[in-house]
């Protein structure tokens, strides 16, 4: 059982891991420190310092698996130094209103749902690929996630949500009113009743959505910045970490904060508008009591 884990699903997270890098050449037995500090600095020459990160982590639950089974000795990415990785205040990319309307203007009227549910519901890109018709529940205006589709080699996968991601979304009534318009005027797909294709493969999605930024000067916003939209648009209208995590299929409120906790306005900010309300309302009662008197 162990050797059949192994060859079915941690081998496969470790070659798209390492796919045309040199670290792949290497036999498995006989990685070493000195090839996980190579394999590191080969990725760090073209790639984005969280994107080595990724590719980092997944390269080590294959080689915790490949120790389990006792394939490997020792962990050759241990201690490996990986590049610092920009504060999320700094590289977090949010999307203005009139980005989002560009956008959705330019894409196919097929796929400017699509652009919805991750604008002002929070989906990320697989989710709302994966999204049915019965999803979406028209009279309590809610959308339940409940799968997402994942790209693989000549194939997608159908998974469940990332751990703690299932969630019920209360959306707009806006929102339920284009899905509805969406299903009578484009349909739905297969016997599932799929939204969006059959389902459609995200990095095809992709590819459409940079397309439109293009057309309309929008070059540096990703689809995955739409979340980011939703998630300051929550925070802007009042919500507590809680109530974000929740709408954002985050696992904890932990995750939360870490992501967007400088979106929320500081102690100082609070105390200053409870003083000023404060104020306010004093001498609202000061002025209400001098007119009763004179």
């Amino acid at each position: 059982m162990p050797n059949q884990v192994w060859t079915e699903n941690t081998r496969r997270l470790a070659d798209r891991a390492v796919d045309g890098c040199t670290f792949k050449d290497v036999p498995f037995g006989k990685l070493r420190r000195s090839h996980g500090e190579a394999y590191v600095k080969q990725l760090s020459t073209t790639l984005a310092p969280s994107t080595v990160k990724s590719r980092t982590a997944y390269v080590r639950i294959a080689v915790r698996a490949a120790i389990l089974d006792r394939r490997l000795a020792n962990d050759p990415l241990e201690g490996v130094k990986l590049p610092q990785v920009r504060k999320t205040e700094h590289s977090m990319r949010i999307p203005t209103a009139d980005e989002v309307r560009a956008i959705r203007a330019a894409i196919d009227p097929a796929w400017q749902v699509w652009i919805d549910v991750m604008a002002y519901a929070g989906l990320r890109i697989g989710e709302a690929s994966g999204l049915q018709v019965g999803d979406v529940d028209f009279l309590r205006r809610t959308i339940h996630v409940q799968r997402q589709i994942q790209n693989r080699v000549q194939r997608l996968d159908i998974l469940p949500p990332k751990h703690g991601s299932e969630r019920v979304v209360p959306i707009p009534a806006e929102l339920v009113a284009r899905i509805a318009r969406h299903v009578e005027t484009v349909g739905v797909f297969g016997d599932d009743g799929w939204l969006f294709g059959t389902p459609p493969s995200p990095t095809r999605l992709r590819h459409y959505f940079v397309n439109a930024g293009r057309a309309v000067r929008v070059t540096d916003v990703t689809p995955h910045d739409l979340r980011h939209h939703f998630a300051s648009g929550l925070i802007r209208g009042g919500l507590d970490a809680v109530s974000v995590a929740r709408a954002m299929g985050h696992s904890s409120p932990s995750i939360t904060l870490n992501v967007y906790a400088h979106l929320w306005p500081d102690a100082a900010d609070r105390t200053r508008a409870a003083a000023t309300a404060l104020m306010t309302s004093a001498s609202d009662s000061a002025d209400r009591l001098r007119t009763e008197r004179a």
